[in-house]
């Protein structure tokens, strides 16, 4: 049984995060997802939802076996914890590749990388959090 890993803040879902986990899924048998706590999103604001309401939503999700809210000091504890065969990235999520294999391999994790592919998406459509956030915003605000 091959187990994928996939993780993000999922602040506001939409369909390229539904995209990224169904690839993910299609990478083996089994889907874990960990949740980005506030305190570990360093790239982008604070997500707006509460930790337990994002991870309730990732995990109603059909590609989505488990979700679980990540370590709050270490990210890479849950890792250890699922022991995956495949971490799945989000094909434009910001890691770098070269430097998680680096601490997968300090921690002696023996598994896989893969990027999911980019959804094909029409214009007006909005697949990203924060454009959802500025769309309401201008729109409502």
């Amino acid at each position: 049984m091959t187990r994928v890993v996939a993780q993000g803040t999922f602040d506001i879902l939409h369909p390229g995060h539904v995209h990224y986990l169904r690839d993910a899924a299609a990478m083996g048998d089994s889907l874990s997802v960990i949740v980005a706590r506030a305190p570990n999103v360093t790239h982008k604001p604070d997500p707006v939802v509460p930790v337990d309401q994002r991870v309730e939503m990732v995990d109603a999700l059909d590609p989505v076996d488990d979700a679980l809210k990540g370590n709050p000091e270490d990210i890479f504890v849950p890792i250890e914890t699922l022991d995956p065969d495949v971490i799945a990235l989000g094909y434009d999520q910001h890691h770098d590749e070269a430097a998680i294999e680096a601490a997968l391999a300090e921690r002696g994790i023996d598994c896989d990388l893969r990027r999911a592919s980019a959804r094909e998406h029409g214009e007006d459509e909005l697949l990203s959090s924060a454009r959802i956030i500025e769309t309401v915003l201008a729109e409502r605000g």
